[in-house]
């Protein structure tokens, strides 16, 4: 494969000439980047792999090079979703891609799927508004919306009205494949957001399909986001006192690791203790917010076209709603989710499972200039902090290790890329674990990514069941 990779890496310099400074994200240093895709054969495999697929090599597969065992499992998950057989039709595939980026105005993902909606002969009007779509697809449009901001409030009701539907109802393998690409696109621009991926330079000749009739729609060359040229700055935190600050950070938090786990070996609290733990870190995740002067407003809506764009993700108690929690011991990706994805939609569950795991035990022992380090624990941490903002409970887990780990920044940082992605702004990403390295902040975004998407099917697929039974 010498000659493959020595095509790819033709391949690699040949579509990625960019100016100076806008490189695949703008929140990590290009160079840092662009260093690992050079480093070694197999990725070069990987690249030419995504290339044939998609046709492009895009800014994400770019950035989730830093970890190529998860970027083979995403794109081989992505790819099989959008383009092997399935319950639904290539073009409703890309339109319910655009769909669920379009609920946090990701324009970067909504501009790519638009293109290969046109590219697989989707019609054109359809891009005008939901209401232009197929009945089918409007009906999609509740379950799109609950999903992506109270997934708790899925109800079998809902999945009910999907299914029974005169003449235009889903079959449940159709919607099993809708509820995939839902949360995976969601959990999507997620990533997209929370790394500060750039929008798409498209070269001359390139391999993306741009008929002009649709230039009004396509915004290709905004941001995707909500970052005026002001925030390139180079910020002063480059200053003495932050810098050992940083340095103890990671100190710190691994002497935290430390004790945390002498207290596990030591005693167990009660299961009414944890199950209070669990409550109380619930209930403050609600209050963990961005202060207002971070608050940026979007540059231009993508998501015009793509109704109710008043209905956002809500704290749940501090709108005095109660959410139940979800333990997972009554229903879990293992035990339950993964066999029904499977049977509906073979073949799908395993992928999904692999990428979960991968995502959930990558690691290279290491934190920031330490090596040997079992981050097990922070791993979990993470984890099961995103799954507690969606009121879903492990009972065999100590919710006040959340606390002792996660600081206040990340915990912004955590939220806003799961709950608000489009919200999130450079100095949110800058301000965690300054000392980490970038391949580090990456690693934390593909937690967040899968822990999104795990919680999300979790609410969707408890609903099928429920209505199943």
């Amino acid at each position: 494969s010498d000659k493959s990779s020595s095509h790819s890496s033709r391949l690699i310099s040949w579509i990625i000439p960019r100016p100076v400074g806008h490189g695949p994200s703008r929140f990590i240093p290009e160079k840092e980047i662009l260093q690992v895709g050079n480093e070694d054969a197999p990725m070069h495999a990987l690249f030419a792999d995504s290339f044939a697929a998609l046709g492009r090599l895009d800014n994400v597969t770019l950035v989730m090079v830093f970890h190529p065992q998860y970027l083979e499992s995403f794109l081989k998950t992505q790819h099989y979703l959008l383009q092997m057989d399935g319950p639904l039709p290539l073009h409703y595939r890309h339109y319910i891609g655009i769909m669920a980026a379009a609920r946090h105005q990701c324009s970067y993902l909504v501009n790519l799927h638009v293109n290969d909606f046109l590219h697989v002969g989707g019609d054109p009007k359809w891009l005008n508004g939901l209401q232009n779509a197929p009945q089918k697809l409007q009906n999609l449009g509740e379950l799109n919306k609950i999903l992506a901001h109270r997934p708790w409030l899925l109800t079998k009701e809902h999945i009910e009205q999907l299914l029974k539907t005169e003449e235009h109802s889903w079959s449940l393998a159709e919607l099993i494949h809708a509820v995939v690409l839902l949360t995976h696109y969601h959990s999507l621009a997620s990533f997209t957001f929370g790394c500060g991926i750039s929008p798409e330079i498209h070269c001359d000749g390139g391999h993306t399909f741009r008929p002009p009739s649709v230039s009004n729609y396509c915004i290709c060359d905004i941001a995707n986001g909500n970052h005026g040229a002001d925030e390139m700055q180079v910020s002063p935190t480059g200053s003495i006192s932050v810098s050992i600050k940083s340095v103890c950070e990671v100190e710190v938090l691994m002497e935290k690791m430390k004790q945390l786990q002498e207290c596990r070996d030591e005693e167990e609290a009660s299961q009414e203790e944890m199950a209070t733990r669990f409550e109380r870190e619930k209930r403050e995740s609600m209050f963990v917010c961005f202060s207002e002067e971070e608050e940026l407003a979007p540059t231009r809506d993508v998501s015009r076209h793509f109704e109710d764009t008043s209905y956002g993700y809500k704290d749940f108690s501090r709108h005095g709603m109660h959410v139940p929690t979800f333990r997972v011991q009554d229903y879990s990706w293992e035990d339950h989710g993964y066999s029904l994805v499977n049977r509906l939609y073979p073949d799908v569950g395993q992928l999904l499972d692999e990428k979960f795991h991968i995502a959930y035990n990558l690691t290279y022992h290491t934190m920031a200039m330490h090596k040997d380090v079992d981050t097990s624990m922070l791993r979990r941490a993470i984890w099961n902090y995103i799954h507690c903002m969606f009121g879903i409970r492990y009972d065999d887990y100590d919710y006040g290790e959340i606390n002792q780990l996660l600081d206040r920044s990340f915990k912004v940082y955590i939220k806003t890329v799961v709950c608000t992605p489009e919200k999130t702004t450079k100095r949110m990403y800058d301000s965690f674990w300054r000392q980490f390295k970038q391949s580090e902040k990456v690693h934390v975004n593909l937690l967040l990514i899968e822990a999104r998407m795990q919680a999300e099917l979790l609410y969707a697929l408890r609903a099928i069941t429920r209505y199943m039974t």
